[in-house]
């Protein structure tokens, strides 16, 4: 019977994320196991039955829909879009994000109290990378208010900054913790996440109140503002799976369908649709949330941190060293 390769599981990938190949039969039985190959790449084969094979996609693939064949059948093929790398050398500990000319910042944001030689890089859409700004201590998170102006926090300080058109900083609201996730509504006002529990709402005047209480976060919290007027939080704890939270405009928390292992970032994309980051050890990826049913596995990749869309759907992942770009929502 001619061997069938059927589907890829998920549709996208970066370099060492695991990928399934569903079809058959293939031949696991014989001396030696099947040669899977994507785009002409011998992979690491991790699992193997007559149905699905497992496999970890090799390094320096470029970017979009590879083909994905065995060596048996090279006729018998399948695609994989691959998102390859726009910007490497980064210390990322949330989500990059674009601004309204396709600009994407990026950050270093180093060890705890160290001083880098510069904080956020800027990546035009072109993919030069260039320095944007320096001086921040420990550059957590990043949010672009209605009129298109940056903002990012710092963790060690509990500041947060808004940033010039030319990368100078201003100090714009204080005294929030240990202050990583940010986001805005329509109106302008600012949340923040402070990672012992605490959510912050700070008015455009930099005056923060208490909006909502959270377990307290081992790593980030990470924050998202929804279409439906409200926010959206993942932090990870100790346990092995947490839970997406949805926080109301008056302050009221609920625990959203679905659990993750590790999540972190979390993104909506120009059509409402929301993603998150899970950053399990083996089996870190990026899900698509729907509004009813399981999150979707829609990108396999090691180590992964945040993701952000641009408004026209295009779509970055980062781990914490690299940005990885793909020309289209997953």
């Amino acid at each position: 019977m001619p061997i069938r390769v059927d589907a890829i599981h998920p549709p996208c990938a970066i370099e060492g994320g695991r990928i399934t190949i569903e079809g058959g039969p293939f031949p696991v039985d014989g001396p030696s196991l099947p040669e899977v190959r994507v785009g002409g790449a011998a992979a690491r084969l991790v699992y193997a039955s007559e149905s699905r094979l497992s496999i970890i996609v090799p390094p320096g693939l470029m970017r979009g829909p590879t083909p994905v064949n065995l060596a048996a059948a090279p006729d018998a093929i399948a695609f994989v879009e691959i998102a390859a790398p726009l910007a490497t050398g980064l210390h990322q500990v949330d989500n990059p994000i674009f601004d309204r000319d396709g600009n994407l910042y990026v950050t270093f944001s180093g060890t705890r109290g160290q001083q880098v030689p510069v904080s956020i890089f800027r990546v035009r859409p072109n993919g030069t990378r260039e320095p944007f700004s320096s001086g921040l201590v420990n550059a957590t998170s990043m949010a672009i208010d209605p009129q298109g102006r940056l903002y990012v926090s710092s963790r060690f300080e509990g500041t947060v900054y808004r940033l010039s058109s030319d990368g100078t900083i201003e100090p714009f609201a204080h005294h929030l913790g240990v202050a990583c996730g940010l986001a805005f509504s329509a109106d302008g006002t600012m949340f923040v996440g402070d990672r012992s529990g605490t959510i912050f709402k700070v008015d455009q005047s930099g005056q923060a109140t208490t909006f909502a209480s959270l377990p307290a976060s081992v790593a980030a919290f990470h924050l998202a503002f929804g279409p439906d007027g409200a926010v959206y939080v993942t932090g990870p704890t100790l346990s092995s799976y947490d839970e997406l939270y949805r926080i109301t405009s008056d302050g009221e928390v609920t625990r959203q369908p679905g659990r993750f292992g590790r999540p972190q970032g979390l993104a909506f994309d120009h059509t409402g649709a929301l993603f998150v980051v899970e950053a399990l050890a083996g089996v870190s990826g990026l899900y698509r949330v729907p509004a009813s049913g399981a999150p979707q596995l829609v990108l396999a990749g090691p180590g992964l941190v945040g993701v952000a869309f641009d408004a026209a759907g295009n779509m970055v992942v980062s781990s914490n060293e690299t940005a990885y770009r793909l020309s289209r929502s997953a």
